[in-house]
């Protein structure tokens, strides 16, 4: 920034199109390693890009975690969840809605 000020930046891109962000709750299910949702990460945002539609929000990471702890179990309860197999490991993750998401995460900016 002209500030001086440095973002970090963690990027996440979908090769194709869906009405969802997709939430890592487990990157390895088996070994109940945390997602990059739940677990501490050493970025400010996070770029989630729809590539088809060359697209890109950016969620801020502290917010966006803070969502998850509001509302991950309701939002499994009500999407489910997404089993990725990877070589070695499962992965899971949560398809929220974008306009959920981004609803709870300007809440989460609300403290009280």
């Amino acid at each position: 920034m002209a500030c001086g000020r440095t973002y970090t930046v963690d990027e996440k891109i979908r090769t194709e199109e869906w009405p969802d962000v997709l939430l890592e709750r487990w990157s390895d299910e088996a070994r109940r390693s945390p997602g990059w949702v739940q677990k501490p990460l050493a970025c400010d945002f996070i770029a989630y890009a729809h590539a088809p539609a060359a697209t890109c929000v950016l969620l801020p990471v502290p917010a966006l975690q803070r969502a998850w702890r509001q509302h991950g179990r309701q939002w499994i309860g009500l999407y489910g969840q997404r089993r990725a197999q990877n070589r070695g490991y499962t992965s899971v993750s949560v398809p929220v809605p974008r306009g959920v998401l981004m609803q709870a995460i300007v809440e989460a900016m609300f403290v009280s």
